[in-house]
């Protein structure tokens, strides 16, 4: 464990840590990449100490702002196999827990079950990450309260079997509030998570994404791009542009575009056009014109 962030736990915590790295070293391919820089410290070491004891952590935050960055350097940082879910309107209980279908082995028809994410990582002690939960629909989610409450455990409608999950499991989700196409998260819901917000980075920590995250290297454009999501993000409070519009995620494609293309161009293709409001692209395109010649 090379972590920095490592040597500032408690000892407990520490010992819970290595026992799961060492418990699934020998399963790396389900395993998530580090690379989450922290705006603050603190919501990687409060994240880490809540999924050593056992708890169900929900990401709170922008689009962009890294929580499924966030959620893979936490298995990474355990050494623990993540299965994913993507949420949607369209998510139903196959999605969640596996589906049956036909087999034909040695002239033999059968009828077989094939897991899904979890199940899968309920029984082998993975992490589960479930990712804009808010995104499903309301009816779907209750499927999971016995696995995100006290009891880890679900009768798997489709077969019967009641599975308790591996003492190891543990649940994070992301949400993103307010945004076209989600639901408010039903309290009883989210009572079963620890929340963590994850606002958007800034600064010299930024500057340090950019660099290892995209391939624009001339640090003179890479100083102004991070100034340009400086003053996006106060559009955003002001309420001139929407938050999609300073996603971290969206600023790494233009840094990448803009080593190969004029970065106003650049903005014009991962941002602007991105939007609909005819006020925030000009906005933007304002923006971009004081920043770059």
């Amino acid at each position: 464990m090379n972590s920095p962030q490592f040597n500032t736990l408690p000892d407990k915590i520490k010992e819970i840590i290595e026992k799961r790295v060492k418990r699934f070293e020998q399963d790396e391919e389900l395993i998530g990449e580090s690379g989450f820089t922290p705006s603050d410290e603190a919501i990687l070491i409060d994240a880490m100490i809540a999924l050593a004891l056992g708890k169900n952590v929900l990401l709170k935050g922008p689009t962009g702002s890294g929580k499924t960055k966030l959620a893979e350097t936490l298995s990474n940082l355990f050494g623990q196999p993540m299965h994913s879910i993507n949420c949607s309107v369209d998510l139903d209980a196959e999605a969640l827990l596996g589906f049956k279908t036909i087999t034909n082995e040695h002239g033999k028809t059968t009828i077989e079950f094939i897991s899904g994410p979890v199940v899968k990582a309920m029984k082998s002690g993975h992490l589960l990450y479930i990712d804009e939960i808010n995104m499903a629909k309301p009816e779907t989610l209750p499927i999971l309260n016995g696995v995100l409450d006290y009891r880890r455990m679900i009768t798997n409608p489709f077969t019967g079997e009641v599975i308790k999950s591996d003492e190891d499991f543990t649940v994070i989700a992301a949400i993103n509030e307010g945004y076209v196409g989600t639901v408010p998260l039903n309290e009883a819901l989210k009572n079963r998570f620890v929340v963590i917000e994850v606002p958007y980075i800034q600064g010299e920590e930024l500057k340090k994404v950019l660099e290892s995250q995209s391939t624009l290297k001339d640090q003179k454009l890479l100083d102004t791009f991070t100034k340009l999501s400086s003053d996006l993000l106060t559009l955003v409070q002001n309420g001139q542009v929407s938050e999609e519009a300073a996603s971290i995620r969206a600023l790494i494609d233009t840094c990448d575009l803009a080593s190969f293309m004029p970065p106003k161009r650049s903005i014009e293709r991962s941002i602007v056009d991105k939007l609909e409001d005819e006020r925030e692209k000009a906005a933007i395109r304002n923006l971009a014109d004081t920043l770059f010649e």
